[in-house]
């Protein structure tokens, strides 16, 4: 098989080999869904799991912010973290303090406490390797999934579209795309995209939250395409997207442009997707402007049997379909020296 995320039919035929499990499983594992909830007393408890095994100088950094928007898309408060750290022979005592100093930075800085893991050096793996997993709490009222469109829902997109991607792009493979015609200085901007406007959804989902939305997603591997899809299957609905209204960055559109990749199936991190009732629209989109990460709606829920349609310059045709993240692709057509 190819790198990338399982496709979602063998996804979905492993899961539906599940026996019924324990009845406080709210919501258990499930193609679109970005953790599991589990009924602990009064309180839900929230609980997802992701590997980082790329960018190893930022790999503590990014461990915590990708298990952390998985549980606030949830509409939980990321609470506690463990994260497993596998490194290869030859790693030294420098390259696990620096993982171990980022985690720490990024829990505090989200209110978040380490709470264990598991550090090893092993012949297993040929560059560092952090499997996260991350903790939150919920209520009832306040629990959001991925299934919970419903027909006549606004989708609404805070961020921008590949700002995750673009920023990874920048960073290793800017030799590519000094050979492609992307000045220094915008390489350099790119690569800043990780700080900002950032990966982390924990804030504008909470602010989502509170103005209560029918479904959150956190568009990760396959793009603002594949969150988009992976909504729609998890809610049983179909979509009706406006691709002029999915923000990109002009950047993002000149890196993806001179190395041919779509933006719209670019890791997407940054980015939040959401849908609420019309009459809370306008509450939402104001709220989220507020919190500093702007949002559109892109289109409306419209029944299943109506598809999954996006429309571009007055041409409306089905959403594109990426069966891996545009990056895994670029990255194995491609390399530093080209």
């Amino acid at each position: 098989m190819k790198a990338g995320k399982l496709p979602h039919a063998l996804l979905a035929e492993m899961l539906g080999r599940l026996p019924k499990g324990d009845s406080r499983v709210i919501v258990g594992p499930g193609v679109g869904e970005d953790a599991a909830v589990v009924e602990v007393g009064e309180r839900f408890l929230v609980v997802t799991s992701d590997p980082i095994t790329f960018a190893t100088d930022l790999i503590g950094w990014y461990a915590v912010q990708v298990n952390a928007n998985d549980v606030a898309v949830m509409g939980a408060d990321p609470k506690w973290f463990l994260g497993t750290l596998l490194l290869p022979l030859g790693a030294t005592e420098a390259d696990i303090g620096l993982a171990f100093d980022q985690v720490v930075e990024v829990c505090r800085s989200l209110d978040i406490t380490l709470i264990g893991g598991h550090t090893e050096v092993t012949p297993s793996v040929h560059r560092p390797v952090l499997i996260g997993c991350m903790l939150g709490e919920t209520t009832r009222e306040r629990l959001t999934t991925s299934a919970g469109a419903a027909v006549g829902d606004a989708v609404v997109l805070s961020g921008c579209a590949a700002v995750e991607g673009t920023a990874i792009l920048a960073r290793d493979a800017a030799g590519i795309l000094a050979a492609r015609g992307i000045e220094e200085d915008s390489t350099a901007r790119a690569q800043d995209f990780l700080m900002t406007p950032g990966i982390s959804v924990v804030r504008v989902a909470r602010v989502a939250s509170e103005i209560g939305v029918s479904a959150m997603h956190d568009p990760t591997e396959g793009g603002i395409a594949t969150g988009l899809l992976e909504l729609a299957l998890a809610s049983e609905v179909g979509l009706e997207i406006d691709g002029d209204e999915i923000e990109i960055d002009p950047l993002t559109v000149r890196i993806c442009d001179a190395v041919g990749i779509d933006p719209l199936g670019l890791i997407a991190s940054g980015a939040l997707l959401a849908t609420v009732v019309p009459e809370k629209v306008e509450d939402l989109l104001s709220a989220l402007e507020d919190e500093g990460r702007p949002a559109r709606v892109i289109g409306r829920v419209v029944p299943k049997d109506e598809g999954l349609t996006l429309s571009s310059g007055g041409i409306r045709a089905a959403l594109p379909v990426f069966e891996r993240d545009e990056i895994a692709r670029f990255f194995e057509e491609h390399t530093e020296t080209d």
